[in-house]
């Protein structure tokens, strides 16, 4: 098959760039599967196992299309997408596009984050877990992580300081966020039990994961997927919290706590040596790993192309305005 992966982003992106790691996670291993594999993305991107054409700005996107494709797998969703001659995809990455009808074969990240679209359509993100350092679970360390970018609000890293320092003696390192923060209303954190990091990406980030006993992941809106716990638990962390979009997809009972109340949540995780960091890892590599993603991708792919719609109804996420942050105690 030939298929065009197309982002409005570039390839690859360094430090974090979650999509732009999936998509090049899936293109990887559809090439391992035999299929021809084009990325249409922003220029500067670049890739050593397909070929790459750069988006015109001044052109619609249904006129970049290369005539030899099969099929085109969009992850971003361009104006004249109803124009496209060729069968396509489109993956639905965040929570945007609301009060619009979505096309039929859209795909979601997660099963909860396709039932809040009122869809069925749905593949779990995946990564290349050989691209990670192999984790030792013999270093743990006296401190937990937070992962994620720490100027959004939803992901609530004030929870998750708050939550931490109401613990007994429990230190956070704060993956993706500084101690003085204008952006969060001039957010500046005094405690010494609270480390920060900034935007961290390979093997910095790897062994900061590697020491940490669990990341704490307090968000307030309904998490698409979330690949700062797949990745954290690659590393034997469990995962301690809210239960909102896809964490109760992702976070079992085995493998962490979830919950909006934050004594509960302090509790939990002053009794993380229950939680088995090889159970944590092995669900991870099971699950969440890139070959999983691209073999559901293509049922999907071969669905389109058989003349099949990927969803009953067209996807429709409305607006609610009066809920802007999901309860937090």
């Amino acid at each position: 098959m030939r298929i065009l992966i197309a982002y409005n982003g570039l390839i690859p992106t360094p430090l974090y760039g979650g999509t732009s790691r999936v998509i090049l996670y899936l293109g990887q291993e559809l090439v391992k599967l035999g299929h021809e594999v084009t990325y249409l993305v922003k220029k500067g991107s670049s890739c050593d196992f397909a070929n790459v054409c750069f988006i015109n700005e001044e052109i619609p996107i249904s006129e970049q299309i290369p005539d030899e494709v099969d099929l085109v797998h969009f992850n971003m969703l361009p104006p004249d997408i109803e124009q496209l001659r060729k069968p396509y995809v489109l993956t639905i990455h965040g929570n945007g596009y609301r009060n619009r009808d979505l096309p039929m074969n859209s795909i979601f990240v997660s099963k909860s984050h396709a039932q809040r679209f009122n869809a069925s359509s749905y593949v779990d993100n995946g990564l290349d877990w050989d691209d990670y350092s192999k984790p030792n679970f013999g270093t743990k360390q006296n401190y937990f992580h937070f992962l994620g970018k720490a100027a959004w609000k939803v992901k609530n890293v004030k929870g998750a300081i708050d939550t931490i320092k109401k613990t007994k003696s429990e230190r956070l390192k704060v993956l993706g966020g500084n101690r003085l923060n204008f952006k969060m209303g001039f957010r500046f954190t005094l405690s010494p039990r609270v480390s920060f990091y900034g935007m961290v990406g390979g093997e910095k980030k790897f062994k900061l994961l590697n020491n940490s006993k669990g990341l704490i992941f307090p968000v307030r809106w309904h998490e698409p997927f979330g690949l700062a716990i797949t990745e954290s638990l690659y590393y034997g962390c469990p995962v301690f919290g809210t239960p909102y979009g896809s964490l109760p997809d992702l976070v079992t009972e085995e493998v962490g706590f979830l919950s909006n109340k934050q004594e509960e949540l302090v509790k939990a995780i002053e009794n993380a040596g229950q939680f088995s960091a090889q159970r944590c890892h092995d669900l991870a590599v099971e699950k969440y790993n890139s070959k999983t993603m691209a073999l559901s991708y293509l049922k999907k792919y071969e669905q389109v192309l058989n003349g099949e719609t990927l969803n009953n109804v067209a996807p429709y996420l409305p607006s609610n305005p009066d809920k802007s942050l999901l309860d937090w105690d």
